[in-house]
C-alpha cells in the first residue's frame, strides 16, 4: 500500500515531529505500506524526513492571498497523484485539506483528513475545508473528535492518539549531572522542564506567575525549552524574559531556545509542567516527557485529560496559585516524584506506541478502495 501525507512544511511543531516519527518508525517496523510526502515549503521538516529516508515531493510555496501559487501547487499534486499508485491521500490539517481535497477527490484517490485540532467551524479555512468532505476522518484525540460536527458531521471517524518514537537511553549519572551543571542545576535542585512552541496559550506565562510564588523556596530551577518561528513568537519570548526580570527568577529560569537534544533534557529534569491556558488538542510534549520518567503537571483541559492522571501527574486549573502548590508539593517531596514518574513510560506505551499505532492506521487505511471515494 502506498499513502501520500500532505502538508505546509513551513513550521515545526507537534504535527511536524508526528510526520518525522512516522516516517522512522513505518520504516524501522516495515509494515509494508509506503508512506510518501507532500510539502509546500522546503524547509526543517523536509530536511528532517529525507534524513528519515522517505520521499519528499516539493509542491511550491502556496500562499493563498496569491492564487496562482495554489493553482500550481495543486497542479503539481495532480501530477503527483497521476504518476503514482497511492491507495490513499491523508491531508494533516484543515489548510492543506482546504487547498487540496479538491485534487484527490478529483484523481479518484480516497480522501483521508486527519484532525490535530479542534475544530469550530467559524474560521474561513475550516469552511473552505467543508467543501470537500473526506472519505474517513481521524482524530488525534477524544476531545478534538468531539469538535469534529463543526466542519464534517456526516464524516466517519477513528480516534487515533499519535505514536511518539522509542525511549531514548537512560542518561548515566555522570551524564545526567554534566548536563544539569551546563545549565545552572546543581545536584539538590529539582529541574522543572517545559517544552513546547512558543505561543501564548501553551501557558508560559502562568508558569513564570506560579514560579514567581516560588521563589523563596530554595530548591528547584526551571528550563524554558522552544524557539521562536515567527516575528511574533519572538515578540513573545522578550516579553517573557522581560516577566522573568521583574518576577526576581534570573538565574534560576533558562530560556533555551530551540534544541535538538530534547529527549536528553528530559531525562535531566525532574518534573514536567506545561500549564496551557486553553484546550491542547492532544499533547505530545507530555507523553514524551511520561516515557522519560517525569510527573507531569498541567492544567485539567483537552487532549491531557486523556493523557495525565493521579497515577503518573497533577491536573489543576489554570490559575498560579494552584500550580505553583503543585510544584511546589512535588519540589518537596521526592517519593511523589518518584512514584508518579515510574507510572510514566507504561502510560506512554499504552496509548502511543508505535508499533500499535502503525497496525491501526494500516487497518484504517486499508478498509479505503479506490475508485469509491466520494463523488
Amino acid at each position: 500500500m502506498r499513502v501520500l501525507h500532505v502538508y505546509s512544511g513551513n513550521l515545526f511543531g507537534g504535527i511536524e515531529s508526528f510526520l518525522v516519527t512516522l516516517a522512522r518508525e513505518s520504516a524501522r517496523h516495515g509494515t509494508g505500506t509506503t508512506h510518501e510526502y507532500a510539502l509546500c515549503f522546503e524547509g526543517r521538516l523536509s530536511e528532517a524526513l529525507r534524513e528519515a529516508g522517505a520521499v519528499v515531493h516539493l509542491l511550491g510555496p502556496a500562499r493563498v492571498g496569491r492564487p496562482w501559487t495554489v493553482w500550481r501547487a495543486r497542479s503539481a499534486l495532480r501530477a503527483v497523484l497521476e504518476a503514482g499508485a497511492y491507495s490513499a491521500v491523508v491531508c494533516h490539517a484543515a489548510w492543506p485539506q482546504a487547498l487540496f481535497g479538491a485534487v484527490v477527490r478529483g484523481v479518484g484517490v480516497p480522501l483521508v483528513f486527519y484532525q490535530h485540532d479542534a475544530l469550530t467551524g467559524r474560521h474561513w479555512v475550516e469552511r473552505w475545508a467543508r467543501v470537500t468532505a473526506p472519505d474517513l476522518v481521524l482524530a488525534n484525540s477524544r476531545f478534538t473528535a468531539r469538535s469534529l460536527s463543526h466542519v464534517y458531521p456526516r464524516a466517519p471517524f477513528r480516534v487515533r492518539h499519535p505514536l511518539v518514537p522509542p525511549a531514548a537511553s537512560p542518561l548515566s549519572a555522570g551524564a545526567r549531572a554534566a548536563v544539569r551543571a551546563e545549565l545552572g542545576a546543581g545536584e539538590g535542585n529539582v529541574v522543572i522542564v517545559c517544552v513546547s512552541r512558543m505561543e501564548e496559550w501553551k501557558g508560559h506565562r502562568l508558569l513564570l506567575e506560579a514560579l514567581g510564588r516560588m521563589r523563596e523556596e530554595r530548591g528547584w530551577r526551571a528550563w524554558l525549552v522552544g524557539g521562536a518561528q515567527r516575528e511574533e513568537e519572538q515578540r513573545y519570548v522578550e516579553g517573557l524574559r522581560a516577566q522573568a526580570r521583574a518576577l526576581g527568577l534570573e538565574g534560576r529560569v533558562r530560556f533555551l531556545g530551540q534544541r535538538s537534544d530534547v529527549p536528553m533534557l528530559l531525562r535531566a529534569a525532574d518534573v514536567h509542567c506545561q500549564p496551557n491556558t486553553s484546550p491542547e488538542p492532544f499533547g505530545l510534549a507530555f507523553v514524551e516527557a511520561l516515557q522519560a520518567g517525569l510527573p507531569v503537571v498541567t492544567t485539567a483541559g483537552g487532549g491531557p485529560l486523556e493523557i495525565v492522571d493521579a497515577t503518573c501527574g497533577v491536573l489543576v486549573p489554570p490559575e498560579a496559585a494552584a500550580l505553583s502548590s503543585a510544584l511546589l508539593r512535588l519540589v518537596a517531596d521526592a517519593d511523589a516524584r518518584g512514584r508518579l514518574g515510574a507510572a510514566g513510560p507504561a502510560r506512554a506505551a499504552a496509548l502511543c506506541e508505535p508499533a500499535a499505532f502503525l497496525r491501526g492506521l494500516d487497518e484504517d487505511l486499508r478498509g479505503l478502495r479506490a475508485g469509491e471515494s466520494r463523488a
